[in-house]
């Protein structure tokens, strides 16, 4: 197996397609084609499921995939350190998390201190960014909660109180603060399981013996607050992540400190990697930021 077979591969496992592969590669797409028949055909192994203009992955592309990103990331991490002496002035940094409120200042610090690093961000629930984590496509994750895991290094760096939102015309719009037990029988719109904000809610009535009507359950922000906004009914967002609009009202839980935390993560085994250690240095330096821990 040679290497650019391995890559023509690659680049068609992670675009989706043999047009684009050829593109991110700067070669011509009979190259891409040519190199990856020939690997199939060397190891009597079908990579992908050819349907007209789509590409799919088959089984054993998808493991064989797992294994090229960790190579492909280790190779970048080489390539970086064979560039870079000194400081870090070039190179890509690959953010996951949970949402843009949590990681921005972040992000600022970060480019203030090296505006050489291109740095791209993702977004998705919790176990996303873990995943992301997992399979290399992220350096470092921005996420709410980390479970028990060895597998990754935390540094707990902030926390915020979890607030309700309704609508301008639900019975709560008028109010400044309510207690927990008002949720009783309310209509909930929920995110999706995996969501630290819905787990945080659910433990906190769970605790009060408070039992309310999850009426939805939806993964994206934006429909939540359009459904809100149309009085279905009322859902929790962590207080920095609430952004003010028209038929939008937010409302304190007085007597629950309903609170998510945010961390930073990621794989243990790359903590000392210098572009995820100079992440983790900036952030150390943040007054909310604790000293790093394994999960």
């Amino acid at each position: 197996m040679r290497l650019t077979q391995l890559r023509s591969f690659h680049a068609v496992a992670t675009t989706g397609s043999f047009t684009a592969a050829a593109q991110s590669l700067h070669v011509s797409q009979p190259t891409v084609t040519t190199q990856v028949g020939q690997l199939e055909e060397l190891y009597k192994v079908e990579l992908f499921h050819r349907t007209g203009r789509r590409v799919l992955t088959t089984e054993v592309g998808q493991r064989l995939l797992a294994i090229s990103r960790q190579m492909f990331s280790l190779e970048g991490e080489a390539l970086q350190l064979l560039r870079e002496s000194g400081e870090l002035r070039t190179g890509h940094l690959r953010v996951a998390a949970v949402g843009p409120a949590q990681v921005t200042a972040m992000l600022a610090a970060f480019h203030q201190r090296y505006p050489g690093i291109k740095v791209s961000v993702s977004t998705g629930n919790s176990q996303d960014v873990l995943d992301r984590l997992v399979d290399y496509s992220a350096d470092v994750g921005v996420l709410a909660q980390v479970a028990s895991d060895d597998r990754f290094v935390s540094i707990p760096y902030t926390d915020h109180p979890v607030v309700i939102f309704c609508s301008t015309n639900h019975r709560f719009a008028k109010r400044k603060s309510i207690k927990i037990a008002e949720l009783a029988g309310e209509k909930l719109i929920l995110r999706e399981q995996g969501s630290t904000t819905r787990k945080a809610l659910e433990n906190a009535l769970k605790r009060a013996n408070v039992e309310a009507d999850v009426v939805m359950e939806v993964a994206s922000r934006e429909i939540i607050r359009e459904a809100v906004i149309q009085n279905l009914g009322i859902a929790t967002v962590s207080e920095v992540e609430f952004v003010p609009g028209p038929g939008l009202h937010a409302v304190h839980i007085s007597d629950a400190a309903i609170r998510t935390h945010v961390h930073m993560v990621c794989l243990a085994e790359r903590r000392e990697t210098r572009m995820v250690r100079a992440f983790f240095d900036i952030v150390g330096q943040h007054p909310n930021a604790l000293a790093p821990r394994h999960r």
